[in-house]
């Protein structure tokens, strides 16, 4: 399945929010979602399902001084 991942399109095989981060390499990441410009809680990843063409949105927190 084809989704844009930031922006940059990806071909996918799996179809629920968790399992598509794992298969990015995102794993067990501290990060944020968004999946057609919803955001996503943590909680709700298990029940989100990717459809084709989809917009998912990853942001990973900057630590700076």
């Amino acid at each position: 399945m084809n989704i844009l991942v930031n922006g940059k399109a990806r071909n996918i095989n799996a179809t629920e929010l968790l399992e598509v981060l794992n298969e990015l390499g995102y794993g067990n990441a501290t990060i944020a979602t968004a999946v057609n410009r919803c955001f996503i809680p943590v909680t709700a990843r298990v029940d989100i399902t990717l459809s084709e063409n989809d917009r998912l949105e990853i942001v990973a927190p900057m630590q700076g001084s």
